[in-house]
């Protein structure tokens, strides 16, 4: 809230040079002196997260492939352990640039389509596992591999990801069918306790008719570490529930589109954010699309009656998109 740093995603990536404890109790003793200063406690007790781009500059006579190409190796990150808010990744992949420093789930299908266009297939190897070790180990992949980000996901585009290295690896699909299925039952948390008196929970929403489709969510209803100051300030301007604001806030996150008017009620105010009331048509395709990858995935595995499971949830899915998501014109 000091505006120690210019961006308020730094802090959350300092790495603390003690426990994050013995920090915290020495601030709450020494915060109420007179000589006490915010910004030199800050740096002694935490170390600035490196700027990877700082030093880099375009080649302006390089053609527009050319110079693509050459921002492969620049925005690529090999795995590290940190003390801070990091979460260690077994294989090198790559970040969106600029600010980040870690990978993104669903930006990185998008950079995996250019991989694929640049032949770098063991580069789009490489993210897929850090996404399964990420669906192994915490059950589900976060909006990026940050500690802070454990609350929510992003857009699911893993079964793309599985599909599109399929076409280089005829065993793609039957390798990552398990964290398919993992994947596919983080989504689905909460469909079997929902009924017309809980129509909704976490990211499930029974609609109408019974038929189930999602929406974003996140288990958390408090500020983000990585924008805290601007989300406290739009909560002394809406009228909103803290909590309800914050989780609404959280769940565009999880959606990428941070921010659209897409989730406004009204549509200048951001205060007016509502995004978990919303069934969004995209999500609920990606999640047909995985249904339907995991369906041929059982196929190929030699299991047609699982297959026929997932296909007949596809379809009823694909009935319920049309129903309530589908713009019907006379």
């Amino acid at each position: 809230m000091s505006n120690v740093f210019e961006d308020g995603k730094t802090f959350p990536d300092c790495i603390p040079h003690r426990s994050l404890e013995t920090i915290n109790q020495e601030y709450v003793q020494q915060r109420g002196a007179v000589e006490f200063n915010l910004q030199t406690f800050i740096k002694e007790n935490f170390a600035e997260p490196k700027a990877y781009t700082a030093g880099y500059i375009s080649d302006t006579s390089r053609s527009l492939p050319q110079h693509i190409e050459s921002l492969w190796d620049e925005l690529t990150r090999k795995p590290e352990q940190q003390a801070g808010t990091l979460i260690s990744l077994p294989h090198s992949y790559i970040v969106p640039g600029g600010r980040f420093r870690e990978i993104y789930y669903w930006d990185s299908y998008f950079t995996m389509l250019g991989l694929q266009v640049s032949g770098r297939i063991e580069m789009i190897r490489n993210m897929i596992d850090n996404f399964s070790y990420l669906i192994d180990s915490i059950g589900f992949i976060p909006n990026g591999n940050r500690s802070y980000f454990l609350g929510r996901s992003q857009p699911p585009f893993f079964s793309c990801m599985v599909k599109l290295l399929g076409a280089h690896d005829t065993n793609a699909l039957i390798n990552y069918l398990p964290q398919l299925e993992k994947e596919y039952a983080f989504w689905m948390l909460g469909s079997e306790s929902i009924s017309a008196l809980i129509p909704s929970q976490n990211r499930v929403v029974r609609m109408n008719d019974g038929s189930i489709l999602n929406r974003y969510w996140d288990a958390h209803d408090t500020p983000r570490p990585e924008s805290y100051k601007e989300d406290v300030e739009l909560a002394h301007r809406s009228i909103q529930p803290k909590g309800e604001l914050f989780r609404n806030i959280r769940a565009a996150a999880e959606s990428g589109w941070d921010f659209s008017t897409r989730w406004f009620k009204d549509i200048q105010p951001f205060e007016s954010i509502h995004t978990t009331d919303i069934i969004p048509v995209d999500l609920n395709c990606l999640l047909l699309h995985l249904e339907q990858t995991i369906s041929e995935a059982w196929q190929l595995s030699g299991n047609p009656k699982k297959s026929m499971e997932y296909m007949a949830l596809a379809e009823k899915r694909k009935l319920a998109i049309l129903k309530y998501c589908a713009c019907h014109r006379a």
